[in-house]
């Protein structure tokens, strides 16, 4: 079995430097690992696939500025902080392209990532969104907005998210959208989870994602379009039981000609609880792409 290692990566925004937390395992050609953005966003979630596909390549899982491991200042987080980010991370730690496996909201960073020559060799999207969880119930943008700077404030933005993030509201949501079994979510699954959100600093990214601060797209069109005009290959992984309106979201991704789709078992968060799944359908891929130098 390999080992996984824990690195830390110096990351500078705005003159400041900010510590990002990535493990690897494996050796071979690298395959970098995107957590879903969540109020429990974690690279923990990825490294069931990690695991999978390190008897063949380098896994390498990554939380995000703000989120997990990683240092999480009260920046104002938006799409062009962790736009950066990931392009630094990406130039800055592999000599050759690298193959992404972006989860849910990640999938239009990556994409986005792609635009720039010589970083992605393919790219695949497992459960992929676009659209912050308020703005997909409707709640009108300046409401959003001021929900997100009333979490930002020391003890009512900090009770706020507290009051958001119990185990028996974490166990609501992860029942609701995000796990298909829910005798997966055991009381230490769930405290587990709550761990990941009373970390110092913990609300002030979730809180941006939420609310849509981190939508990399405006709209519909704009991701089916950054989708259609990718030029490195890319594979959809649909959830076979998605919320209806994240269902719709995927099946318009799936139409698109020439992108290559399979849909498994599990909601928005198969990449963790089907991991197993989601790793045999992707290293067929991963081989066909990277092994045979197919680009």
């Amino acid at each position: 079995m390999s080992v996984k290692t824990k690195h830390q990566f110096s990351f500078e925004w705005q003159q400041n430097r900010y510590a990002i937390a990535y493990d690897t395992v494996g050796q071979g050609k690298p395959v970098l690992l995107l957590p879903a953005f969540s109020t429990v966003s974690s690279r923990s979630e990825m490294q069931g696939i990690a695991e999978r596909i390190a008897h063949r390549y380098q896994a390498v899982t990554l939380d995000w500025l703000g989120f997990g491991e990683s240092e999480r200042p009260a920046l104002d987080y938006q799409p062009a902080l962790l736009q950066q980010l990931l392009q630094a991370f990406v130039t800055q730690t592999f000599s050759e392209p690298v193959a992404i496996i972006a989860a849910g909201h990640t999938a239009g960073y990556a994409l986005q990532l792609a635009q720039q020559p010589q970083t992605c060799s393919s790219i695949i999207l497992v459960a992929p969104t676009w659209r912050g969880p308020l703005p997909t119930m409707g709640v009108p943008k300046p409401l959003a907005t001021a929900v997100r700077q009333l979490v930002r404030f020391p003890v009512i933005g900090q009770g706020l998210y507290q009051a958001n993030t119990t185990k028996g509201f974490l166990r609501l949501m992860y029942g609701r959208h995000v796990y298909a079994d829910k005798s997966n979510l055991t009381p230490e699954f769930i405290e587990e989870k709550q761990q990941i959100t009373r970390q110092p600093g913990a609300r002030f990214a979730p809180a941006a994602f939420v609310t849509g601060g981190l939508d990399p797209v405006r709209d519909r069109q704009q991701f089916l379009t950054l989708l259609q005009s990718s030029t490195v290959p890319v594979l959809l992984i649909l959830a076979e039981q998605a919320p209806p309106y994240s269902k719709q979201e995927m099946t318009a991704m799936a139409a698109i000609p020439d992108i290559q789709s399979l849909t498994l078992p599990g909601t928005l968060g198969m990449y963790e609880e089907y991991a197993n799944e989601v790793a045999e359908a992707i290293l067929p891929f991963l081989d066909s792409k990277i092994q045979q130098n197919v680009i």
